[in-house]
């Protein structure tokens, strides 16, 4: 079955929900509003049960089928990023500093359109758990939620996700089976010196020059250490000293950055070679680097029955499923993976800018094909025996 018709007839509905979020974005767990305005929608829709406070801020809203079944969970992310919009559209943010430029606002209202059409419907046996979760964007909301209880306290036997792929035509999906999305690691390294006078390098350990060299050598741990068949992404995005006078070298130097693996011997490499490498050089030079490394999302892995269930579905609504590629990006979902199986697939956002941009927005068209994705699915996996 393709695009429902009573979902395609709801589209400029679900937008002006979508844009209403898209005004006003909310960071990690504080989707305060946001979570308001999905448990009001879930209560108006008629959904048998809406708790709120679940992982914080997340909301869960269960609909019941037809008859006894299983539980099926369908999620939604519903935070923003600390990012200024450079849309300049009409429903822009109006927030400061914060804007909806991963499409968790569209996602959120997909999800939406989907809960309103199966609580009007209710063509299946079984339950459906409408799952929306706050912190995405590096607050580990996924796994609040998971450890709140929310898998046993409302038997979800399985559970899915969504997100929307800028560059992929509007409408059109991709999935993996296995290793999807990659571990997302961050580390500081601090490399302190002897300060001294820019004109007299000589009397001084230049924490610049030691951090130039640390840079530098990182890239070997991909190059080097890493089996060529497996990816390691080291990234050093950020390099602070005290202050930034011309004539002087700084006593100390702060580097922070990320590490993204898909493999766990790989992400246990990396994590050891970053601090020896870190600590050989600085020591090389007569410095010292102090290294401290948080690990952060799993690796995101989907189950293999799972994927397929989420493929032929994608397939019934847009004629066909392309292969996805391994993506290096983190996402939080893993958490729920690994306490469920499931699965995790891309809707195709069109020729946007890409996500986590100042000038990305969410294309509505997309709409129709994502929340009939997830009516399909859940029609499908608790279809009556």
């Amino acid at each position: 079955m393709p695009i429902r018709n009573r979902l395609a007839e709801m589209q400029p509905e679900i937008a002006e929900w979508r844009r209403d979020l898209h005004r006003h974005p909310e960071l990690l767990f504080d989707t305060h509003r946001t979570s308001a305005f999905v448990a009001e929608k879930l209560r108006a829709f008629g959904c048998d049960e809406v708790v709120e406070g679940i992982g914080r801020t997340g909301v869960v809203g269960i609909v019941e089928g037809n008859g006894p079944g299983r539980t099926v969970g369908l999620r939604a992310d519903m935070d923003a990023l600390p990012i200024h919009e450079a849309t300049g559209a009409e429903h822009a943010s109006r927030t400061p500093g914060a804007m909806h430029a991963c499409g968790h606002d569209g996602h959120t209202a997909m999800l939406l359109g989907a809960a309103k059409y199966l609580a009007e419907t209710r063509n299946f046996a079984g339950r459906v758990a409408v799952i929306f979760q706050p912190a995405e964007e590096g607050g580990g909301g996924g796994d609040e939620m998971v450890r709140d209880g929310m898998m046993d306290r409302f038997d979800i036997d399985e559970v899915y996700g969504m997100h929307n792929w800028p560059g992929k035509p509007v409408g059109s999906f991709s999935i993996r089976e296995g290793a999807f999305f990659a571990a997302a690691d961050q580390f500081e390294i601090v490399v302190e010196g002897k300060g001294g006078h820019a004109a007299k390098p000589q009397e001084a350990v230049d924490t610049v020059v030691v951090s130039a060299h640390v840079i530098t050598a990182m890239q070997t741990i991909a190059s080097r250490n890493a089996d060529p068949t497996k990816q390691v992404v080291v990234s050093i995005t950020g390099i602070q000293t005290p202050t930034m006078p011309h004539n002087v070298i700084p006593q100390t130097l702060r580097m922070v950055g990320t590490v993204r693996t898909l493999d766990p011997d790989v992400r246990d490499m990396a994590e050891r070679r970053l601090s020896e490498i870190a600590q050989g050089i600085a020591a090389g030079f007569g410095a010292m680097a102090t290294v401290h490394y948080e690990r952060g999302y799993p690796v995101m892995v989907n189950h293999e029955t799972e994927t397929e269930h989420m493929r032929e579905a994608a397939r019934a609504v847009s004629g066909g499923c392309e292969d996805a590629p391994l993506v290096m990006g983190g996402e939080d979902f893993a958490y729920m993976l690994e306490a469920r199986p499931g699965a995790y697939i891309l809707v195709g956002n069109g020729d946007t800018a890409p996500v986590h941009h100042p000038e990305y927005d969410f294309d509505d068209e997309a709409i129709p094909a994502g929340a009939s994705l997830w009516v399909e699915l859940a029609e499908r996996r608790l279809a009556p025996s």
